[in-house]
């Protein structure tokens, strides 16, 4: 039975990222875990997060699961939800500057504020509500989900990955910004797809068919 490891280091969306993967799951079973030795086994990873990038770090190196995801990245599909998306970059100016695991070169850097968005217009941080995707790269994780769908988002930090290549998916809020980057069998949103009804457990269920080629 194919197994899909979600991981566990105490400050992540676990248990709605849980249960949205069960209930789109066929054969899989789905395990929180938080040891690293239990996880680089699974068949899939999954990387959820909410809160700031600075804990969670220090959170992952603690319990050695930092290692463990370097480790497997480019081996199995993997996804990152939310704040999972901004620990795989190289760096993020979030918690006074912090470094991430490296799997996209870029960095997580932080929404203008309210009163000096690019175009003027007043919006509130976080950016926090349904906002539109636009794919922009064909994917198997876009099977079935119409262009310019709604997800749901809660951030205050975007990724700006270096190589325009890793970007699939952008979002408008003030400017166009990176919402989902995908490279080698790493796939990663800014939103939440188990908060994103049927879009979101759409691409769930992609995933779980995903065998990591573009």
């Amino acid at each position: 039975m194919a197994t899909v490891g979600i991981i566990d280091y105490g400050m992540g969306n676990l248990h709605s990222i849980a249960k949205a993967l069960q209930y789109v799951a066929g054969d899989e079973q789905i395990e929180v875990h938080y040891d690293p030795d239990v996880l680089a086994k699974a068949d899939r990873l999954v990387l959820p997060g909410v809160g700031a990038i600075g804990h969670c770090m220090a959170e992952l190196h603690r319990l050695e699961l930092d290692a463990m995801v370097r480790e497997q990245l480019g081996t199995k599909p993997l996804l990152g939800v939310c704040l999972g998306i901004e620990v795989l970059m190289t760096y993020s100016a979030e918690s006074g500057g912090v470094q991430g695991l490296g799997a996209f070169p870029g960095e997580a850097v932080r929404f203008p504020d309210p009163d000096h968005q690019p175009d003027g217009v007043r919006r509130k941080i976080p950016h926090m509500g349904w906002n539109q995707v636009r794919q922009e790269r064909s994917h198997p994780l876009w099977k079935d989900i119409a262009p310019n769908s709604w997800f749901y988002f809660v951030h205050s930090y975007y990724v700006a990955p270096e190589d325009e290549r890793h970007v699939a998916g952008t979002t408008e809020y003030g400017h166009r910004f990176a919402s989902v980057i995908l490279r080698d069998q790493v796939f990663a949103v800014q939103f939440h797809p188990e908060k994103s009804q049927s879009a979101g457990l759409q691409l769930l269920a992609n995933f779980l068919e995903w065998d990591g080629a573009a």
